[in-house]
């Protein structure tokens, strides 16, 4: 086969690569879409809640998606100090700065059902206040990267700040809030007097759609940044040489 023809048929591949790509973009807007108004036309008000019940489709996922990106940053901070290779470092970088966008998300949309719930939209219970203390631990992780100039004592660091950060998330997020008096339901659903949430088939429905949109959202952004840092990786290379 020719040179020419070679070119040709990588360009075609490409363009097919390229399609797919974008026919699953489309796909996923198409189905958080789906998610937004299922969870205001075909699941019901949330009985205690109200209409204020349907953020739990939003802010429950969204805390998950943080804890698995911050669960990656530690596997691929262990995988540099194993192998020495900057790719992992700058993959647990993105799921970092993932975990830590997502982690905001179930903050803010925390703070929403704060104030139909509670009256107010910070009250400093154990769980608000464990997610404050997560989110500051994870700050001082980007601070600590932009502090390093010298790249390979950077990843070595940021790798074993990340593994430590993580050791964090199990007690921050499932154990702090389950040994001190939390006003936080439980996810079996919300009966205000014992504090437990029990989903009907139609709330878990609209809720297992979301989990799965809000769980290709990380996947896709993940890949752009991933891809952004390949490129400012390289670039980065040229001017050295």
């Amino acid at each position: 086969m020719s040179g020419t023809n070679k070119l040709f048929y990588l360009e075609k591949i490409l363009r097919r690569v390229r399609r797919r790509k974008v026919t699953w973009q489309i796909i996923l807007g198409i189905w958080m879409s789906g998610v937004v108004i299922a969870s205001f036309v075909y699941m019901p008000a949330t009985q205690g809640l109200g209409e204020m019940g349907r953020i739990i489709v939003y802010h429950v996922p969204a805390a998950w998606i943080a804890v698995l990106a911050y669960l990656m940053a530690m596997v691929n901070s262990i995988h540099y100090l194993r192998k020495r290779e900057i790719r992992y470092d700058r993959q647990a970088q993105i799921n970092a700065e993932l975990g830590t966008v997502f982690c905001i998300l179930a903050t803010f949309t925390g703070a929403i059902w704060s104030r139909g719930a509670w009256g107010a939209y910070w009250n400093w219970d154990p769980r608000q206040t464990s997610i404050a203390v997560l989110l500051m631990i994870y700050a001082a992780y980007f601070v600590l990267r932009s502090a390093i100039s010298d790249s390979d004592m950077r990843a070595r660091l940021s790798a074993v700040y990340a593994v430590l950060a993580f050791l964090t998330v199990p007690f921050l997020v499932f154990i702090v809030p389950r040994v001190y008096y939390s006003l936080h339901p439980d996810l079996e659903l919300v009966n205000l007097v014992e504090r437990s949430f029990e989903m009907d088939r139609q709330m878990l429905v609209v809720f297992l759609a979301s989990v799965a949109g809000v769980s290709g959202l990380y996947l896709w952004l993940y890949n752009i940044q991933k891809r952004l840092e390949n490129l400012f990786y390289k670039k980065a290379l040229r001017r050295r040489f």
